[in-house]
């Protein structure tokens, strides 16, 4: 059987997807108006990476490769402004965060790409419940046996990225209980979790194509894994975060995944095997549930300790990589807000608390995002 190709690309580049809600600015319900925003923009020289999502009160902004995390800010920041201005146009107002936290997922409008359409109608009403909101992050790499790694070595740290990005306590309505709802949301479909138990590219390939032959996936894309391989772009994709109510935390994370990346292609710390996914749900569940506040069992080890302990030895333990990054601003706002257990979830429900209306606190969210400038 044939190997998946591999598009080589540069190991520690970086590349941030951030998928943003479309916001009614006078009952602060989703609004679903993203065809308006797109037609919008067709002139633009942003056109390519402004993109829609899946339901209609939805965007995404890519941004292009980067190496420098300071470059990647800037282009956030300016994709930000300029999207800003256009939605300004149409009276539609724009924020970050994992969930919307009283939208209907019954409401929510498909937008009409041959893509979509079949998801919808294969998958029913779950592709209307995944109206939420994530950052993916793409790792480049060197070679696929490179990305086939550092997809499976990832999976030690997906508890990390779930926790800083937290941003999704109310759902429905409601407190749901966890610091981020929607990373339990594609839990439901199928080709979820983490990738199989897979050590070469190719049985890998094997895999890939036989999924294929068997109609259950088409592309890549069918894969709904908190990591996957992407090989058409050189990368490895994690799609396990919220996205956060600012630019600046976005760029946060992305610098520590950067270094993260780089130390685990070029030190090798972690083996590959059966081990590392016997408590992934677990550590999973916990990042989920209490954020910053949770406990993190190694696999490796079976020692139990805090998630910020382990996120603070973490990033103790690629100090080197983070300085020849120059990522240093980036990780020490991280730091800060990792060591007084402060995740954007922990914000918001205090925006609730002093408000008590779920729409003050989406109100919040437009204003936080408009406002955020950047600190770098």
């Amino acid at each position: 059987m044939k190997k998946l190709s591999f598009a080589k690309s540069n190991i520690g580049s970086v590349g941030v997807e951030l998928e943003l809600q479309l916001i009614d600015p006078q009952s602060f319900y989703l609004i679903s108006r993203s065809k308006e925003l797109i037609r919008n923009i067709r002139e633009s020289i942003y056109k390519e990476i402004i993109k829609p999502e899946i339901t209609q009160s939805m965007i995404e902004i890519n941004s292009s490769i980067h190496y420098s995390i300071k470059e990647l800010s800037e282009e956030l920041f300016q994709l930000k402004s300029f999207l800003l201005k256009q939605a300004d146009q149409l009276d539609i107002a724009i924020c970050g965060g994992g969930t919307h936290p009283y939208l209907k997922w019954s409401r929510q409008k498909i937008f009409p790409t041959p893509r979509y359409k079949k998801i919808a109608q294969k998958f029913r009403y779950l592709s209307k419940r995944s109206t939420v909101f994530g950052q993916h992050i793409h790792i480049g790499c060197g070679n696929a046996e490179d990305a086939l790694y550092l997809t499976h070595a990832m999976a030690r740290y997906i508890p990390h990225f779930i926790a800083i990005t937290a941003s999704s306590p109310f759902y429905q309505g409601a407190d749901t209980g966890y610091a981020s709802s929607r990373s339990n949301i594609f839990n439901s479909f199928p080709q979820s979790g983490h990738i199989p138990y897979l050590l070469s590219w190719t049985e890998f390939s094997e895999y890939y194509y036989k999924m294929r032959k068997l109609g259950i996936i088409v592309s890549m894309k069918d894969f709904y894994w908190d990591i996957r391989p992407k090989p058409e772009y050189g990368t490895v994709e994690i799609r396990v975060c919220d996205t956060p109510l600012t630019i600046n935390k976005a760029v946060d994370l992305a610098a520590y995944i950067q270094a993260l990346g780089i130390y685990l292609l070029k030190e090798r710390p972690l083996s590959i095997n059966r081990d590392l996914y016997y408590l992934y749900t677990h550590n999973r569940f916990q990042a989920s549930r209490y954020g910053l506040e949770g406990f993190f069992v190694n696999p490796y080890t079976l020692k139990e300790t805090t998630l910020v302990e382990d996120i603070l030895t973490t990033i103790k333990t690629m100090e080197v990589h983070i300085e020849n990054l120059n990522n240093e601003p980036y990780i020490t706002r991280l730091i800060d807000d990792v060591t007084n257990k402060r995740n954007d979830a922990v914000l918001l429900r205090e925006l609730f608390k002093e408000s008590g209306f779920l729409l003050k606190v989406v109100s919040e969210q437009c204003s936080i995002w408009r406002k955020s400038v950047s600190d770098s």
